[in-house]
């Protein structure tokens, strides 16, 4: 991710104003930012109220700990990891995960074909927000930000096991969905 830079102030002199607790630069971090990382807020939320309020939370988050960015790595990054943070604790507080029995995953049919990738990023956005809040965060997680299963438990108070089941069951609901939704537009093209 390349720096920020808006009207001729560099990402720097944004994070330096930004530090002081001027108005003028938070508000135009949170211009630069906020599209970015509500589509972060998206992807974890229940809906698009929902989202907006972890939007406004990590925004908050940022404002308050931007004195605590080092300069390592890019500065959009870190303000992603503090959304995805904020979405892991507001997970936290709202649902408990279950463990599906080792049987149970392996009962799910998996598809050769990635469906997903006939997509648009839109439908595949919607689709994710169909699924329950556990299933939805663990994919996220796993598929979009990248963290292993040891990460995921550790982040989330559950098992390594229970990531997997949870991300396995997360997938087979995806790819119904999807078989479900192709079935739909045959019958409707075929009328």
């Amino acid at each position: 991710m390349s720096a920020i830079t808006f009207q001729g102030q560099s990402e720097q002199h944004i994070i330096e104003g930004c530090i002081l607790g001027d108005r003028k630069f938070q508000s135009i971090l949170y211009n630069l930012l906020s599209p970015k990382m509500f589509a972060v807020c998206l992807r974890y939320a229940a809906d698009y109220n929902s989202a907006q309020d972890l939007l406004q939370e990590g925004f908050i988050k940022v404002f308050k700990n931007i004195e605590k960015f080092r300069g390592e790595g890019s500065f959009e990054g870190w303000v992603r990891r503090i959304f995805v943070n904020t979405a892991i604790e507001h997970y936290r507080k709202q649902v408990n995960l279950y463990a599906l029995h080792d049987s149970d995953v392996k009962s799910y049919e998996y598809y050769e074909q990635n469906a997903l990738e006939s997509l648009k990023h839109e439908d595949i956005l919607k689709l994710i927000q169909q699924l329950s809040y556990g299933y939805r965060t663990v994919f996220n997680l796993y598929v979009i930000e990248g963290y292993s299963h040891k990460e995921i438990g550790e982040k989330l108070g559950i098992s390594e096991g229970t990531s997997k089941s949870q991300l396995a069951r997360a997938r087979y609901l995806l790819q119904k969905m999807i078989t479900e939704n192709n079935e739909i537009a045959k019958h409707s093209n075929n009328s």
